[in-house]
């Protein structure tokens, strides 16, 4: 997708006015955070170009992806959630979703029956390779920083989440 460059930076905009408001010391701060939801608006764009055609959100895909990455091709609904980083509500509807899809199936596990696997089928085995395939071309490969640009950017977002507490090493806020 070809994008019209903005004329003006609307977060440059903001940040002059936070910064004529009195807000000095928060002003950087807002333009960066501002600009990391911007950014993310712009990828997930390009990650759902990709995705739509295939009939699946990116939390769909990175479910299977996971899944598929799991040794037996399945894993219990609350390991899946955790490592999807979100509430096992979500993680239940994505497989749902998925299940509908026929991509997924729900399977008890003998040893303890309050225990439900998630567990790819072979149609979520071959959608998520071919959107792998076309992710990595268009989008991971060219994540449109330089190679060392992007090494930076990925440490410094991960020195961020750690001191966020989202990673061992920081403390929350």
């Amino acid at each position: 997708m070809t994008r019209r460059p903005r004329e003006r930076d609307p977060i440059r905009e903001a940040h002059q006015q936070w910064l004529d408001h009195g807000w000095s010391e928060a002003a950087d701060g807002m333009a960066m955070v501002t600009s990391l939801v911007r950014v993310q608006q712009l990828l997930l764009e390009r990650i759902d170009a990709v995705l739509r055609p295939l009939d699946l959100t990116f939390a769909r895909y990175e479910a299977l992806r996971l899944l598929s990455f799991s040794s037996a091709g399945a894993m219990p609904m609350t390991r899946l959630g955790s490592l999807l980083q979100v509430h096992p509500s979500s993680a239940t509807s994505a497989v749902g979703r998925l299940e509908r899809q026929g991509f997924v199936r729900r399977l008890g596990q003998d040893a303890d029956r309050r225990v439900v696997l998630a567990s790819i089928a072979e149609a979520g085995r071959n959608v998520v390779e071919r959107a792998t395939a076309q992710l990595n071309t268009t989008v991971f490969e060219r994540p449109q920083l330089d190679p060392e640009a992007v090494t930076t950017l990925t440490a410094l977002l991960t020195e961020l989440r750690v001191n966020a507490g989202d990673l061992p090493g920081g403390s929350p806020g």
